[in-house]
């Protein structure tokens, strides 16, 4: 049984009109918001084995911030097709992992992260700013993952949900 996370970015900042979408940095909510998530995880001893990023300023820096909260110390995969990717793209990366990973952390953009956390679970549900899906995937190897994999929504966490400011 293999374990997926899929974390959407940390809320964004706006205030620069003259930069790209991709460029857009976190806000002081994204800020504050990311190192929680991450000692959210390890407090659920949930620190995974391998974490892959989108590329895009927002998903990078949330998940540096999110990794070093949670203890994660191996370095973060950072891919440029994770933004603006279908789930089928996120997938494919899955593939390609060496079974010794457990536990692995996918962190990306909306609407994929829903579209993901849907076709693995059968489950439509809201991933606001960086909401914390975790899922358990009936698979020894990450090869045996397709769209007809069906896994188990153990918990989906937010910011409003696990925090009360």
């Amino acid at each position: 049984m293999k374990s997926l996370l899929i974390l959407r970015h940390v809320k964004s900042s706006w205030d620069n009109p003259g930069l790209s979408d991709y460029d857009r940095p976190l806000n002081k909510r994204g800020k504050r918001d990311a190192p929680r998530m991450g000692k959210h995880i390890r407090q659920e001893k949930l620190v995974p084995d391998r974490i892959l990023t989108s590329s895009a300023k927002r998903a990078r820096k949330t998940a540096s911030k999110v990794a070093k909260a949670c203890g994660y110390k191996s370095k973060i995969k950072r891919l440029d097709n994770f933004y603006h990717a279908p789930p089928s793209v996120y997938i494919e990366e899955l593939q390609v992992l060496r079974s010794k990973y457990q536990r692995v952390m996918v962190v990306g953009h909306n609407p994929t992260m829903e579209q993901l956390v849907r076709h693995l679970t059968g489950q439509i549900l809201p991933m606001p700013t960086a909401a914390l899906a975790h899922i358990e995937l009936p698979i020894e190897n990450w090869d045996m993952l397709d769209f007809s994999t069906r896994g188990k929504l153990v918990n989906l966490w937010t910011p409003k949900t696990l925090f009360t400011d």
